[in-house]
């Protein structure tokens, strides 16, 4: 074979695999839209009758601890402990772990809710950072729910772990301290437990919503606004194609491999058992469903992760590029992560679901997407320089695929419309087309940017650390 030959079966190769990829991944995209669809209808349907304040005044209620890991967040500390402990449960606790904040989050919180110190028999069952200044409880029996335990710095997944050993509840919320709950929340999110007889649920999850721009009064969410930054409106359109179709869709399979870090409640005993959070990555939030997964394959015990499409749980979302593009760095690294310590799972039929589905499609989908696509720019613009395109057929293509991103986007918006419909002021409907066309123009390339940066940085850089993110505190005016 000459060059000629050699470089015309080299570009055929690449045709062929840019054809199949793209239609692997629209295809999986649609029956996800589908799958979604029926699960969300199913969910109203089934709970349009429920009376979820029979479970507040049960003292039946399973009790739950919820575990929010704090970490220099003086700005939003009192306020957010507040919104937790105005929960509406009846067998709860609050468990602030303050993971050796350098700033005054201590010091405000003991003020605020007249905290002193206190012995603590604390189970270490999961391995830890030592304490600091100890365990403080409320002289206020106002506050005789919260519990703020101060420790030595180790990372998020550490203060989750000395969350799981101060805990005795039966069930662990495993919140960002940040995060803003609906007073409901416990309820909503403990129902697939109690629900299912002939299965085990070892976790559940919620929709995350986006609180830039709202109005907080007493840890409460009392004003629902859309944000004037672009930055912030496409990471709420982002969310709602997250939420509403990806989780949702992998929820009714019972494939799903991730519960938001800001909002998941989990079985304590199977939390423990398989040792608590891995401190070693920094998507801890995704590995430890995987490990939990692992588990209870290994063991052939009938289990499910549950999601729901209620809007639960609202938190801070980044309004700032650079603060945005080392989010989703540590999201990248958080899923190589993941992906390559529990790589025996691929396509190992004796995991199911879990190995023949779930991961398979997060390593090419999730993981390897975004490198498909930038070696397909690439290749497309080898082409531009060196070979003869049919430019007819080129805007063709890339009109078709921005049409599909549209489409989907537009999906999204009618399941939100439909079901929950939480921007309803005037003039929002028209700032959400107008942020689905220019989405993929504003947010993508910044997404894909740090999924790059993020493998470069995993591969070459070593990088371990969750990066930075700034608090600017939620709307209270």
């Amino acid at each position: 074979m000459d060059f000629d030959q050699i470089l015309r079966s080299i570009l055929l190769t690449f045709h062929y695999f840019f054809l199949v990829f793209t239609i692997l991944i629209v295809g999986g995209y649609i029956i996800l839209a589908v799958f979604s669809s029926k699960e969300t209808v199913d969910y109203l349907k089934k709970n349009s009758f429920i009376h979820y304040k029979d479970l507040i005044k049960s003292p039946l209620a399973p009790t739950i601890s919820i575990i929010a890991p704090a970490y220099n967040e003086s700005l939003n500390i009192v306020e957010n402990v507040r919104s937790l402990l105005s929960t509406h449960y009846v067998n709860y606790d609050v468990i602030i772990v303050n993971d050796g904040s350098k700033d005054d989050s201590l010091e405000k919180l003991i003020k605020a809710y007249d905290l002193e110190k206190v012995e603590y028999l604390i189970n270490k069952k999961v391995p830890t950072q030592d304490l600091r200044e100890g365990v403080f409880k409320s002289k206020n029996p106002a506050f005789d729910k919260l519990i703020v335990v101060d420790k030595q710095n180790g990372g998020k997944a550490d203060a989750l772990n000395c969350g799981i050993n101060i805990s005795e509840s039966k069930y662990l919320a495993c919140i960002d301290v940040d995060c803003l709950l609906l007073e409901d929340s416990l309820q909503r999110m403990v129902k697939p437990f109690l629900e299912h007889t002939d299965r085990k649920v070892i976790a559940s999850g919620g929709v995350i919503r986006i609180a830039n721009s709202c109005k907080i009064e007493d840890g409460k969410l009392v004003d629902i606004n859309f944000p004037d930054k672009w930055i912030e409106r496409v990471q709420i359109l982002e969310y709602l194609r997250a939420f509403l179709l990806g989780r949702m869709a992998w929820a009714r399979l019972n494939g799903l491999l991730v519960i938001s870090g800001a909002f998941g409640l989990f079985d304590r005993e199977i939390a423990i058992e398989v040792g608590g959070y891995d401190t070693k990555t920094v998507g801890e939030d995704m590995e430890i469903i995987v490990r939990m997964r692992a588990y209870m394959e290994e063991r052939k015990l009938k289990y499910k992760v549950a999601y729901i499409p209620d809007p639960l749980c609202w938190t801070e979302a980044p309004d700032d590029r650079k603060i945005l593009i080392s989010q989703r760095n540590r999201w990248t690294r958080g899923t190589i992560e993941t992906l390559k310590m529990h790589k025996y799972l691929a396509l190992n039929y004796k995991y199911k679901l879990l190995g023949l589905l779930s991961v398979p499609y997060w390593f090419v989908f999730e993981r390897m997407a975004p490198i498909v696509e930038v070696t397909g720019i690439l290749y497309f613009l080898f082409l531009v320089c060196y070979q003869p395109l049919r430019w007819s057929f080129v805007v063709g293509l890339f009109l078709l695929a921005y049409l599909f991103s549209l489409l989907f986007s537009f999906v999204a918006i009618f399941t939100e419309e439909f079901t929950y419909h939480q921007y309803k002021k005037k003039g929002v409907g028209l700032k959400l087309v107008l942020t689905i066309i220019l989405e993929p123009f504003i947010l993508h390339p910044l997404v894909l940017y740090a999924a790059m940066r993020g493998n470069y940085d995993y591969y070459f850089n070593k990088k371990k650390k969750w990066g930075v993110m700034v608090r600017k505190g939620l709307s209270k005016s």
